[in-house]
């Protein structure tokens, strides 16, 4: 099995930056693709960032050119740097991770959540 726990969300003025992380821990070596999905009050989850195991990443077009998603395998991290932050960037962000051999759209694990408030 595989943990994931994210940090780094907090209040922040538009047009401010943020980075995220998030830990994974258990057994990483079944990790595959990593992703940021974001949910807000209701909105439906939406997909932000994803980025396969070789570093290959993919954006949502509303922050394509403000986030970018990295990940170091070596330490179990991938991160999410946003930048030029809007207010409709408010919303809970979930660290998700793919397993070796599942479908390709099935996302196994997830961590809780951390919070991201874009507000003046």
């Amino acid at each position: 099995q595989v943990q994931l726990v994210e940090s780094g969300g907090g209040l922040v003025q538009p047009g401010g930056s943020l980075r995220l992380s998030c830990l994974a821990s258990g057994s990483i070596n079944w990790i595959n693709d990593m992703a940021w999905y974001r949910q807000a009050p209701g909105k439906e989850r939406e997909l932000v960032a994803r980025i396969t195991s070789n570093g290959e990443a993919n954006y949502a077009p509303s922050v394509k050119d403000r986030f970018t998603i990295s990940r170091d395998n070596a330490k179990n991290l991938v991160h999410l740097q946003l930048s030029s932050l809007k207010p409709e960037d408010t919303a809970v962000y979930l660290c998700s991770a793919r397993n070796w051999g599942d479908v390709m759209n099935y996302w196994r694990y997830w961590g809780q959540g951390t919070q991201v408030t874009v507000s003046s």
